[in-house]
């Protein structure tokens, strides 16, 4: 087959997948209407029971479109204690033929005050072109468009598929690691799709092929013995708050770009990030300078970020006029592609041990990281994935970084080290994942449905 007869034959094969999905759509969105409804947050303060029917409602729909082998599975976390619920299913390759594992997360968001919503978070409402509601992007459309690509091939389908739907991504994965290893016979794959990122722009489809890894640290700052009157030794005695507000200041150059010295940073980007677009995209207000140097893609995919993500002292609501012995604060780094999480924290408390001032104590708490990741340009696979996208979508499809991180890309590099790694989603920027109104752009979730499909199509090709 030529190229261009190859090129046709993706036309023609996206356009009847599109209008297979138009004939099943009604019965999609109301999948996704079901799970949107339950608020499945897996953190310790919240009814765990929510994320076992998310899991089990999961279960239900993978069963509704072929796998007769669905399981509801749990890790263990570090401590012992049992992790949130997964579910697995999977339909065994054709002898010879590649087998695919489809990631995503069942879990969400905790949906935060309901004043700051203009819809119910937990109900899927549909306006114009975006469906909103906690979960509708990030990740319960994964979910859907993993089985309805599924749905769309039916028995055209000629891989093997392992289903994989995690059940605490947002709370930081703590017993994946766990999970895979303890079911690796069951997971492994020669293809893992994970599709828990976005697109380029609404109807511009991307491929993630970086991500920053990420680390965080707290500490606190102790400057007196006890608290004192600050009238009586204002002036003489550095309060806590003083001395935290300083040592913070430290880590930024004027530019607003890290000041901790060694992080790995590149100017590098496919793509280019044009100001205007930026600045709507993040909010980021008229008046406002950004910060940091170099292209402004290159600051949010391949440069170090740090951000002060809390701070411990008096709220002005409690305050007093005390000189305050102790403040805390908890600082969240953004890493590079090739950064070493381990030597970013070591050269962060060597930063702060170094700029701490007055004198003042200065003692670490809590820490936890994630590695950075960078995807293997020379993989085949690749091309085939941008090859269905731009298929799927009818938009030639590019290769992006992303500034968040998903952490557990490294534990399945290093439990299945021979697996291709692809990095999908369906977010955009105006999804406003993990925070209040978040929506999913409909035509996109269509197109990345049928750019899926494609792909899986495409992966059973034999030669």
């Amino acid at each position: 087959m030529t190229i261009s007869e190859s090129s046709q034959h993706g036309t023609a094969l996206s356009k009847a997948l599109h209008e297979r999905l138009d004939a099943v759509y009604s019965e999609v969105l109301d999948n996704l209407t079901k799970l949107v409804a339950v608020p499945s947050v897996a953190w310790p303060n919240v009814d765990p029971q929510h994320v076992a029917d998310s899991a089990a409602l999961t279960a239900e729909l993978a069963e509704e479109v072929g796998f007769d082998n669905v399981e509801i599975l749990r890790g263990a976390n570090q401590d012992g204690s049992e992790g949130y619920p997964a579910v697995v299913a999977r339909r065994a390759a054709p002898e010879g033929q590649p087998t695919v594992l489809l990631y995503a997360h069942h879990d969400v968001q905790p949906a935060g005050s309901r004043d700051d919503w203009d819809t119910e978070p937990f109900e899927l409402t549909v306006k114009g072109d975006r469906a909103y509601g906690r979960g509708s992007a990030d990740d319960k459309a994964g979910i859907l468009v993993h089985l309805t690509a599924l749905r769309l091939l039916a028995d055209e389908l000629d891989v093997g598929v392992t289903l994989f739907i995690e059940g605490e991504e947002e709370a930081g994965s703590p017993s994946f690691r766990d999970f895979i290893e303890r079911y690796r016979d069951k997971l492994a794959a020669d293809v893992i799709i994970v599709a828990d990122s976005g697109n380029w722009a609404e109807g511009k489809p991307a491929l993630t092929t970086s991500l920053r890894g990420m680390a965080s640290l707290e500490f606190t700052v102790t400057t007196m013995k006890h608290s004192v009157h600050s009238g009586m030794y204002g002036g003489v005695a550095p309060d806590a708050p003083l001395a935290l507000i300083r040592l913070l200041s430290s880590l930024h150059n004027e530019d607003g770009s890290p000041a901790v010295e060694g992080l790995v940073a590149s100017e590098e980007a496919a793509v280019e990030y044009s100001e205007e677009d930026l600045r709507r995209d993040s909010g980021v207000l008229p008046g406002t300078d950004f910060i940091g140097r170099g292209s402004l893609a290159s600051r949010l995919w391949s440069q170090p970020a740090l951000t002060v993500i809390g701070m411990d002292m008096p709220s002005v609501a409690d305050s007093s006029n005390t000189l305050h012995a102790r403040a805390g604060a908890k600082v969240s780094m953004r890493l590079a592609p090739g950064q070493d999480p381990e030597d970013a924290l070591d050269k962060l408390r060597k930063h702060l041990e170094e700029h701490v001032p007055f004198g003042a104590q200065i003692e670490f708490g809590a820490s936890e990281f994630g590695s950075p990741w960078q995807a293997d340009e020379s993989d085949l696979v690749l091309g085939k994935a941008l090859e269905a996208l731009t298929d799927g979508f009818g938009e030639e499809a590019v290769k992006m970084g992303l500034g968040g991180s998903i952490p557990f890309i490294a534990d399945l590099l290093e439990v299945f080290p021979n697996a291709s790694i692809l990095v999908t989603g369906i977010e955009d920027p105006d999804t406003r994942a993990h925070s209040a109104n978040e929506s999913l752009y409909l035509p996109d979730f269509k197109r990345a449905i049928v750019s899926e499909a494609l792909l899986l199509k495409r992966l059973g090709e034999r030669a």
